[in-house]
């Protein structure tokens, strides 16, 4: 037994509750109380928790119709208390009424007694669902066995100030539809008002602290401090205690998060800290070695600065050089100048001989160009006279066939005119029309007649095939109606018509899928043993019925998709299984099942294709339904309750067995149904009306089927008769049509004789003009051809005078080139005499032309080396520059590598690595170092403003807890003393 908790501390001791007893505080005065405000003016008092003994041990005798009371006392039941709780044909009560009384209740009494059920009641009945009990998962579960509906109903004392008599809810759980239905003081209410309405009392079925089934013991005592005092304070404290409470949650969170934060900044501080002093001589080094490989970058920086010094030097020096060599070329020029007078004469000679030879060779090209021309028009002048005289030819020949197209035409012209002194008398063409008219008129009025008897004809075609159609469905429902197969798929049509239609186009098409696609079990299955058919059948759902069965993913998908989208097919069940009878063994061997009052599995009583007997195992679970000949007795329901099977059927009833296994093996609810009526596998007699009336019908089709053959013959005959008649008049048609055409061709001819004539004499004119322009042309020819002649007599005259002139050009060219070859003999006289002086000459002047090439050359080297310096002291920084300006004015560029050698090897001395990114990333720390050291002091700022809320919020709130946990252990205490 616990003792009172003292108000200091606000620990919890757990303790379980004996096996076999329930206690509900839902059913206590105390835990239905208004809610204590903060100076506990609505505490109960000592006298209203005084403990009332409640029942006596509860027996069997009570399960069937009993009034529960409790005893008598002075205290009233306060606002929310359960007066009074009715219950019929609930779980395992027939009718029991229990009045608690308006302390502590408790019920006493062994397992199985129905102790669980009063509190399975009270949480149904306020209108929680079952989830909170931990037991069934339907409220059509805790209908009684063998019955249809359970009624619950609770008497909530009322609040004066609300409420002139205490509410009463009503509960009804309906076992078929699974629903519950509710009242409030008789009138019709939904779940929600009757929770609502407990919830203005304080009723918290959902809360653990209030209310705690058995099965919900182990989710209590999971359950952490926290969780324990918050839904403690739900259950008794007023809200501003639990607002209270969330916001000290709410401030410890927030200070967890900060001394969290505090405690990484402060760890990665001292982490810093101790690597920053670990590593401060080596980055001190390196450094050193920065400062190094500065100054070797300074003085490699400085080399094209030398470079251009030396360039510029060099120059200086080359443009001496310079100067020097052209002052001696002049020199020795003034020297030989005597000497090369003589030849310069010679030489000034010698090229206006070869000024004149070269005009002379010009004026020889240009007499040849002009003869050549000449004779080219000569050529010209000779083809133009042979096209002058083809044309002639062409006109001559063209005047033969012109003499003789005027013969011709002359000869057609005295024709026509004989033709038309001889024309024939006028052609009466209107008799012809006329008759030919008439013949079509006759032909009209036939084809019009043959197009109604079409008409007709097409009209009795569509109602005999209409007729035969009825006559070969109604012979098909005949044969299904007196076979097996067709009685089945009438049956499936009368089901469902899309899953009808969806089977009878899977039978055209079974060629189109992987394998054998199989129907509804409707038409697949049959009852081995028709005793069992009613028994069977209640086994099966509507859908699981007509559950249509692939064996393959592919053809299952590809069956769905033309149903669906190409047949627009709804009501459509289908399912993929692959496997096999194998795969769904029975729970216990059948050599077991007598002892349990079985007689087989329902897998034994119905066949068909072993893919289909597959899937209603798995759906309807065939395999492991067990099938009996009796009623199963109390011992054989125990035996079932408690065994293996959970499902089986007997000739009345069928029954499903639930078990919540993880509430140990009592923890099981059973579902009772009636057998309902066989309606699709029977084996009924053939429908001798439908039957007659299909006979019939086909009898009488049939008769009015020879009727309309008759009728088709008759006017068939008539067709072929109007349409010989018809031919007959087209051939008389043809005949008038040829002998009309003949005539009129005749007379057209006749008429057309003038305008032949006329045709005629106009093509004799034009071929006379041809003839007369054709001697105009020759005429003109004639004349071009005079003129020709006189123009190649001149190019002829012009010709010879070019060749002439060619000629003397030709003698005063040798005679220029004879004067070219002495003056370049005499020339090559003199040069030889004074080579040598032109040889001193000209090496002299050699070497002035190379120092002018060296100085040109120093000049652009020292101009590309001051642009290079340019470009690259722009970026320089004032330090570099200083550097450079500091050089020794006289330092060589060999002495410049000289130091940077000097200094490399001193780098070389010193540790090597990422020097540069050492030193950053210390330096990196550092300035983290301090950033962090200024978080911290923020923190520490903020962790005090916490700690000072937190302390603030507890000082409200801990007194009020303290005193509402000593007000808890004191009740309690209490009522455990008048408990004894």
């Amino acid at each position: 037994m616990p003792s009172a908790v003292t108000p200091q501390r606000r620990s919890r001791e757990t303790s379980s509750d004996e096996e076999g007893t329930e206690s509900s505080a839902t059913a206590s005065s105390a835990a239905k109380s208004a809610r204590l405000n903060l100076n506990g003016d609505a505490a109960p008092t000592s006298s209203d928790l005084a403990l009332l003994n409640g029942y006596g041990s509860v027996g069997d005798d009570l399960l069937q119709e009993d009034v529960l009371r409790s005893r008598r006392t002075k205290a009233k039941h306060q606002p929310g208390s359960i007066v009074r709780v009715k219950l019929a044909n609930f779980v395992t009560y027939t009718s029991v009424e229990f009045l608690p009384g308006p302390s502590l209740n408790m019920v006493i009494g062994p397992n199985g007694t129905g102790k669980s059920t009063l509190v399975c009641a009270i949480c149904l009945g306020l209108g929680w669902g079952p989830q909170h009990l931990g037991r069934a998962k339907d409220v059509s579960e805790f209908v009684k066995h063998g019955e249809q509906e359970a009624h619950i109903e609770i008497e909530l004392a009322g609040d004066p100030k609300r409420h002139r008599r205490n509410p009463v809810i009503t509960c009804n759980i309906k076992r078929e539809n699974n629903k519950s239905t509710f009242s409030i003081d008789g009138k019709p209410s939904n779940k929600k008002a009757v929770i609502e309405l407990c919830k203005s009392f304080t009723i918290q079925i959902d809360n653990l602290c209030q209310f705690l089934p058995q099965d919900k013991v182990v989710e209590f005592a999971a359950m952490t401090p926290v969780e324990l005092l918050r839904s403690t304070q739900r259950a008794v404290a007023p809200q501003e205690m639990l607002d209270m409470h969330d916001e000290l949650k709410e401030h410890r969170k927030q200070q967890k998060e900060v001394e969290a934060k505090v405690q990484g900044d402060q760890s990665a501080l001292e982490s810093l800290e101790t690597w920053q002093r670990t590593h401060a001589d080596d980055v001190q080094r390196m450094r050193d070695r920065e400062v190094i490989k500065q100054r070797v970058r300074n003085l490699e920086t400085a080399r094209p600065f030398l470079k251009y010094r030396e360039a510029k030097d060099a120059h200086t020096i080359a443009k001496t050089k310079k100067k020097q060599a052209n002052d001696e070329l002049e020199a020795l020029k003034r020297d030989v100048q005597p000497a090369l007078a003589a030849v310069n004469a010679k030489q000034v000679y010698q090229q206006e001989v070869e000024i004149a030879t070269s005009a002379r060779r010009k004026a020889v090209q240009d007499a040849e160009k002009a003869a050549d021309s000449i004779d080219r028009k000569l050529k010209t002048l000779h083809d133009r006279k042979g096209e002058l005289e083809a044309e002639i030819e062409a006109e001559k020949n063209g005047g033969k066939e012109s003499r003789k197209e005027v013969a011709r035409l002359e000869q057609n012209i005295a024709r026509l005119k004989k033709q038309i002194e001889e024309r024939p008398p006028d052609l009466d063409i209107s008799g012809y029309n006329e008759q030919i008219r008439e013949k079509h008129r006759g032909l009209d009025d036939a084809s019009r007649r043959v197009q109604d008897l079409k008409r007709k004809q097409e009209e009795l075609g569509y109602r005999g095939k209409d007729k035969n159609q009825r006559v070969q469905q109604a012979r098909q429902d005949l044969e299904n109606l007196e076979s097996q197969a067709g009685q089945q798929e009438a049956k499936l049509k009368a089901s469902s018509i899309d899953t009808f239609r969806a089977w009878e186009w899977i039978k055209q098409h079974q060629d189109e899928f992987e394998q054998h696609v199989y129907g509804p079990p409707i038409v697949e299955c049959s009852i081995t043993d028709l005793r069992y058919v009613d028994r069977i059948e209640t086994l099966f759902q509507r859908g699981q019925m007509l559950t249509i069965t692939c064996q393959t993913k592919n053809d299952f998908k590809k069956l769905g998709n033309i149903l669906h989208d190409r047949l627009h097919l709804a009501e459509i069940n289908m399912q993929h299984m692959n496997g096999t009878l194998d795969s769904f063994p029975p729970p216990v061997d059948r050599d077991q099942l007598g002892r349990f009052g079985l007689t087989g599995w329902a897998l034994d009583y119905i066949s068909g294709p072993e893919p289909v007997m597959a899937m209603l195992c798995a759906n309807v679970r065939l395999n492991s339904t067990g099938v009996g000949d009796r009623d199963t007795s109390a011992e054989h329901f125990d035996l079932l309750q408690n065994g293996p099977i959970e499902n089986w059927v007997t000739k009345r009833s069928s029954y499903k067995i639930t078990r919540r296994r993880e509430y140990g093996p009592s923890a099981t609810s059973t579902n009772v149904r009636d057998v309902r009526k066989a309606q699709i596998w029977t084996n009924q007699p053939v429908d001798m009306t439908a039957k007659k009336d299909l006979q019939e019908n086909i009898e009488g089709w049939n008769g009015e089927l020879v009727e309309l053959k008759k009728e088709l013959d008759e006017i068939q005959t008539e067709i072929e008769q109007i349409r010989d008649t018809i031919r007959d008049n087209q051939e008389e048609i043809k005949k008038l049509q040829e002998v009309k055409a003949a005539k009129q061709k005749a007379l057209a001819e006749i008429k057309a004789l003038p305008v032949k004539l006329s045709d005629q004499e106009e093509r004799l004119a034009a071929a006379q003009r041809s003839i007369a322009e054709m001697r105009h042309r020759l005429q003109i020819i004639a004349d071009k051809q005079e003129v020709l002649t006189h123009e190649r007599a001149q190019a002829a005259i012009d010709y010879s005078l070019a060749v002439e002139s060619l000629q003397t050009r030709h003698a005063e060219l040798y005679e220029a080139e004879i004067a070219l070859i002495e003056a370049n003999s005499d020339l090559a006289y003199l040069m030889e005499k004074n080579t040598s002086v032109k040889d001193l000459l000209q090496a002299k002047r050699t070497e002035a032309d190379q120092c002018a090439t060296e100085l040109g050359h120093r000049r652009e080297v020292a101009r590309g080396l001051w642009q290079h310096i340019q470009q690259i002291s722009a970026d320089w920084s004032e330090e570099l520059k200083t550097f450079v300006e500091d050089l020794p004015p006289n330092q060589t560029s060999g002495e410049l590598e000289a130091e940077i050698e000097s200094e490399r090897a001193r780098l070389d001395l010193t540790h090597e690595g990422n020097d540069r990114g050492v030193i950053q990333q210390f330096e990196a720390r550092e300035q983290k170092i301090q950033k962090l050291r200024g978080n911290l002091e923020a923190l520490r700022e903020e962790l005090t403003e916490a700690e000072e809320r937190i302390a603030g919020v507890r000082e409200r709130w801990e007194p009020e807890l303290d005193r509402l946990v000593g007000m808890i252990s004191r009740s309690f205490g209490e009522n455990m003393r008048e408990i004894g």
